[in-house]
């Protein structure tokens, strides 16, 4: 795989050793047993693939390419590159500018752009809407454009599929950016519907079954779905695709019931006309991640710590699979363990920080699972590592202690 060339202040050379260890070890990748490091009192495990992923990668490279390039010019991102605040936080302090927020908000209008602006458009890629605002205003938006391959690979599913006048599910967050853009995509192709997960794939189930009216599908699915969707026409032959970072069991399990319910109408023998035979579109990075998690929860220890951005859709779905056996701790950074060690860790499901006091405790040793999301730096995980060493250890004694994986 391409390698990329990503600012050295990304780079943990601890992590850097272990991942290319394993890598000698497993170069097919066919062992998602954690990695176990020992420092000290603390046993580290380490999933077996986290942090940056290809498309990440690209989108910094590229990013830090515009710079170089550009001396003078004015630099916009279209929306966060990336969903990780450190790395956000260092464009901007580099001069790139955001002109929308995560939402779509604008923060700087599209016309106050001229030509000779640069403009990034993220990994997470955008809308047919917006690219045509752009061009419109005379701008390249092909030189940087950063859209992540696999999210380009999920916009060619749906092509294919509204070729075979299939209506498009799209199993994923409606307000998220890669969503936006893939249900823009998919539109101009078929008719298109988001669904959130499976709470949503059986309200659209009790439609296709009769149970619920219309009008309750209007209502339920209202700003969800392409503009003069009927769901008495369009739902007669479906595909799913998703969102790169949607959990996969997921997907799967929502694919799986809808295929169920169209055998229950059409029988069988009919349900190759009204249900495409799709596999799942997330990315590698989000199945390699996801699955080593699991590799983890095969594994004892003491707490779990998930690191990266609070907005990041791919780090949560990491946090909601360790959460079901560990006490679990998503932070973005080392600056959410304080000095008496205490931390402070964003709960999913009230999206609220939370305080926990010494979750650091006395025992003489403990073992500690430790991930990250693909857009979190391993900088920022090394960090992690030796802020809870730190609990023990002096600075003089953590950098010995990790002198001999270095």
């Amino acid at each position: 795989m391409k390698q990329f060339e990503v600012p050295a202040f990304y780079r943990s050379p601890l992590i850097s050793k272990i991942k290319a260890a394993r890598k000698v070890q497993d170069p097919r990748k066919k062992d998602f047993t954690p990695t176990e490091i020992q420092l000290g009192e603390f046993t580290f495990l380490l999933a077996r693939h986290f942090g940056f992923c290809y498309g990440v990668e690209n989108a910094i490279e590229r990013s830090y390419k515009a710079l170089a390039e550009n001396p003078g010019k004015r630099i916009f991102l279209l929306s966060q590159m990336i969903h990780n605040p450190a790395v956000n936080q260092d464009l901007t302090e580099n001069g790139i500018s955001f002109l929308q927020d995560t939402n779509g908000k604008q923060l700087i209008e599209f016309s106050d752009l001229t030509p000779n602006d640069v403009v990034l458009i993220p990994a997470f890629g955008t809308t047919l809407e917006i690219e045509q605002q752009l061009k419109a205003r005379g701008l390249d938006i092909q030189t940087y454009n950063t859209t992540c391959p696999f999210v380009e690979k999920v916009w060619n599913r749906s092509d294919k599929l509204g070729e075979t006048q299939h209506t498009i599910i799209i199993h994923g967050k409606h307000q998220h950016e890669e969503t936006r853009a893939t249900f823009s995509h998919a539109a101009a192709s078929a008719p298109a519907l988001v669904i959130k997960d499976m709470k949503e794939a059986e309200f659209l189930g009790s439609f296709l079954k009769g149970e619920k009216t219309v009008q309750d599908f209007h209502a339920y699915f209202e700003g969800r779905m392409s503009t003069g969707f009927d769901p008495n026409i369009h739902l007669q032959k479906i595909g799913v695709v998703n969102q790169t970072t949607m959990l996969a069991s997921e997907t799967e399990g929502i694919t799986q019931f809808l295929r169920e319910v169209m055998i229950g109408i059409y029988g069988q023998e009919n349900i190759k006309n009204h249900i495409a035979d799709t596999r799942d579109t997330l990315c590698y990075a989000t199945n390699d991640n996801q699955t080593a998690t699991y590799g983890l929860l095969e594994k004892e220890a003491d707490f779990a710590i998930v690191v990266g951005g609070y907005n990041s859709s791919n780090t949560s779905h990491l946090v909601e699979l360790l959460e079901q056996k560990f006490k679990t701790f998503f932070i973005k950074d080392a600056t959410e363990i304080a000095s008496d060690f205490s931390i402070h860790s964003f709960d999913i499901h009230s999206h609220q920080l939370q305080h926990h006091p010494s979750f650091i405790n006395n025992q003489s040793k403990q073992r500690i699972v430790l991930t990250s999301g693909a857009s979190c730096p391993d900088s920022i995980v090394e960090a992690v590592m030796k802020r809870i060493l730190a609990a023990r250890y002096t600075d003089q004694e953590i950098e010995q202690l990790c002198v001999q994986f270095a």
